[in-house]
């Protein structure tokens, strides 16, 4: 027999799996934007397709879908911060976000991207679909910015960042 659930019960139970921790970011004309998400997977392997569910009231959904083009940075451990200031509500600039922290411009997203995690990439928007009260973003993945086999990651679990 199932039993009805509210959304905070189920956050709860769904804060019990592990996920990790990344900045997606996209460039908006003369401005960034960029949010932290934790719903994020690989898709497939052939083509290299990724997936990110996006807040759909948030000013970094409203940006994607106009935006073909946006970054993901994989956190790694040590960077709650990062993933913190991209977590608050609102819509800071990306920029001012990283500005006093190493990063640099995609080359084909022209979007920000983090240095020192745990790895990076670009995407192109391959698809949108609603999904409740997010947007799942399918991404294409057109360039692998940087990897750093040795970094371990960032880690959201039970509403906290941790690391291993």
């Amino acid at each position: 027999m199932a039993s009805s659930l509210d959304s905070a019960s189920f956050r709860a139970v769904v804060g019990s799996f592990a996920t990790g921790v990344t900045v997606v970011t996209v460039r908006d004309g003369d401005d960034d934007v960029g949010i932290t998400s934790t719903a994020f997977c690989s898709v497939s392997l052939t083509p290299a397709l990724v997936l990110v569910a996006i807040n759909s009231v948030s000013y970094v959904d409203e940006v994607l879908a106009r935006q073909e083009r946006f970054a993901v940075s994989l956190l790694g451990a040590g960077q709650a911060s990062i993933a913190s200031r991209f977590a608050v509500a609102g819509r800071p600039s990306a920029r001012l976000l990283l500005a006093d922290l190493a990063h640099h411009r995609g080359e084909h997203s022209a979007a920000l991207i983090v240095d020192g995690a745990a790895a990076a990439f670009e995407c192109v928007v391959a698809g949108r679909e609603p999904g409740g009260d997010h947007s799942l973003v399918l991404g294409a993945v057109s360039r692998v910015d940087y990897l750093d086999e040795q970094r371990e990651p960032l880690i959201h679990f039970r509403g906290r960042y941790r690391s291993w």
